[in-house]
């Protein structure tokens, strides 16, 4: 039977773990009614097997890392690991190293170049993510996508983890709307942050630089670039799209309801809308 098996027969949940790495590294170890001799003499086989032996663990080394707070190296860290059969990646987050934040950390930095990342699947975790829905959605149609959600979750799904994601809020473009192609193609999944209501205008000089609003209107609702003139909020469609620049009452017919500040889409759309206006 596993170390971890037994550790959980025993009583002990990772969850549980408590203070500093050492402290809890010395609580399983006495879980398992180990002691320092044994601790050492099972890391020397591994050092042995390994033909290494950095990843033999002293007992003064033990006893410096469970009482004296010594980070103890990438070798003997794994062999407490399989003496005590935990996950290292588990044991890494004590040492406030989170792997699921590679993904997150690497996107944050600024680099002129571009560069590949080899980061696994698994590196790109989305937390609190929206995993269930109510109701029926007609994918058609743009869709304001909070209404529907009924329960948050963990997905892979990208390199958003690190984004306060219930602080924004999300919208699918529809497959029939064209309004903003090619920036925001159909089928697009889009990121609101509400606090951004206030329109700044059209002053960039480049289009992707324009602040692009998501609208509640009277028949649903529209992305696209804004302004207000004369009592009417102006919303402009992408030049390309040739769809008609849409005049609401303002704010009696439409309503802001914040700035588009992240978009997933899709780039192998096979085909174009059909032309009809």
């Amino acid at each position: 039977m596993c170390r971890l098996l037994l550790a959980q027969q025993l009583g002990f949940r990772l969850s549980e773990a408590v203070g500093d790495p050492g402290r809890q590294l010395r609580r399983i170890r006495e879980r398992l009614h180990l002691k320092y001799r044994d601790v050492e003499e099972a890391s020397q086989q591994i050092a042995r097997n390994r033909g290494n032996q950095e990843f033999s663990v002293g007992l003064s080394r033990l006893a410096d890392i469970e009482n004296k707070g010594t980070v103890p190296s990438l070798y003997r860290l794994y062999s407490l690991c399989v003496i005590y059969g935990l996950s290292f990646q588990t044991v890494l987050t004590w040492f406030g190293i989170n792997l699921d934040d590679l993904a997150a950390d690497a996107s944050r930095l600024s680099f002129r170049g571009t560069r590949p990342i080899d980061f696994d699947s698994s590196d790109f975790i989305l937390q609190e993510a929206p995993i269930e829905v109510q109701g029926t959605l007609d994918l058609s149609q743009t869709v304001y996508l909070n209404p529907y959600i009924r329960r948050w979750g963990t997905l892979a799904v990208s390199v958003l983890k690190g984004v306060n994601l219930r602080k924004h809020r999300y919208a699918f473009i529809g497959t029939d709307d064209w309004f903003m192609h090619p920036i925001l193609p159909p089928g697009s999944f889009v990121q609101i942050d509400e606090s951004q209501r206030r329109l700044d205008g059209d002053g960039a000089a480049q289009e992707h630089e324009r602040a692009i609003y998501f609208i509640e209107h009277r028949g649903g609702y529209r992305c696209g670039w804004c302004t207000e003139s004369n009592g009417f909020l102006v919303v402009q469609p992408h030049w390309t799209s040739n769809m008609r620049v849409e005049l609401f009452r303002f704010p009696e017919e439409a309503d802001v309801i914040g700035r588009v500040i992240g978009v997933a889409k899709r780039l192998d759309l096979a085909k174009r809308r059909h032309t009809r206006f």
